[in-house]
């Protein structure tokens, strides 16, 4: 972490260089997705506004978002009597038609940040970083809330670019008491489409993937299909060609009988070896 503090200490050393300086996307060092599709991390302007005169007071610092316009390239975030604007996301179209506000957070002390090398415990990373960074598009619920109070942040317009500036703010006037210049445009991704996918390993394409997916989904159905072909095999039990064959008893007793054939009597019917006629007497006597 001292690698980071000496990063960021160098960043404020030349932010508070100069007061006409631009907000900045925040070092890949803090934030690696950045921008994404509807969100911007920025540093915060440390040291920025201490360069100047002591400030006696409490103040804010605003943070305005424009789309990005040349005919809205310089517009200005103060009405003529120095109040800042108050405008917000849904009043100004997102910023298309005006600066909106974002954020709104107290001015940090440059003496008083606190050091990165806590940030390498996991209940004090989010707070180390909401002190040195800020990001616009943050919030997903507040404009369909309708019980929200406060600063709407809502998440911005992907492929599109935006401009940004922050405000000093005397909070005991109400006042813009100092602020920066617009920052250069900075555009959100875009959606890529699904041929465009790069797929560690073997850059897959989108193509590749949905046969891909195709491709394993085959064995679950062919060992679906074997699994119904045993279960068949154990309910069939007809015929060898697979009809199950019965005789009707109607059918029978429909068959017409040959003339001059007769039915056979007892004695030509096979019954198996004769009895002993004396022994079957005998069994019965001694029953």
């Amino acid at each position: 972490m001292s690698a980071l503090w000496a990063l960021l200490a160098l960043g404020c050393l030349w932010l508070g260089s100069a007061v006409d300086l631009q907000p900045q996307l925040a070092s890949m060092t803090f934030v690696t997705n950045n921008p994404t599709l509807t969100t911007v991390a920025l540093e915060k302007p440390l040291c920025m506004f201490d360069s100047s005169a002591a400030l006696v007071g409490t103040y804010e610092v605003y943070l305005y978002v424009l789309a990005e316009s040349p005919s809205f390239r310089n517009a200005s975030v103060q009405d003529r009597t120095g109040v800042p604007l108050s405008s917000t996301f849904r009043q100004t179209e997102g910023g298309r038609t005006a600066p909106y506000k974002a954020a709104a957070f107290a001015l940090q002390p440059c003496s008083d940040l606190p050091s990165l090398d806590a940030a390498g415990d996991a209940s004090q990373a989010s707070e180390i970083l909401n002190t040195y960074l800020v990001r616009v598009g943050a919030n997903g619920t507040c404009l369909s809330d309708p019980n929200f109070q406060g600063l709407c942040n809502p998440p911005l317009s992907a492929a599109t670019e935006y401009r940004f500036k922050y405000v000093l703010v005397n909070m005991s006037t109400g006042l813009v008491q100092d602020q920066t210049l617009w920052s250069d445009p900075i555009r959100t991704n875009r959606l890529t489409r699904y041929s465009a996918i790069d797929m560690w390993p073997g850059r897959r394409s989108g193509g590749m993937i949905v046969i891909t997916s195709v491709l394993g989904s085959l064995p679950f159905f062919l060992l679906l299909g074997f699994a119904g072909t045993i279960f068949l095999s154990f309910v069939d039990t007809g015929s060898p060609d697979g009809g199950t064959v019965h005789d009707s008893q109607v059918t029978q007793e429909a068959v017409p009988k040959s003339l001059g054939a007769s039915e056979p009597s007892d004695a030509s019917v096979n019954r198996g070896p004769p009895l002993d006629r004396a022994k079957v007497y005998s069994s019965k006597l001694q029953d």
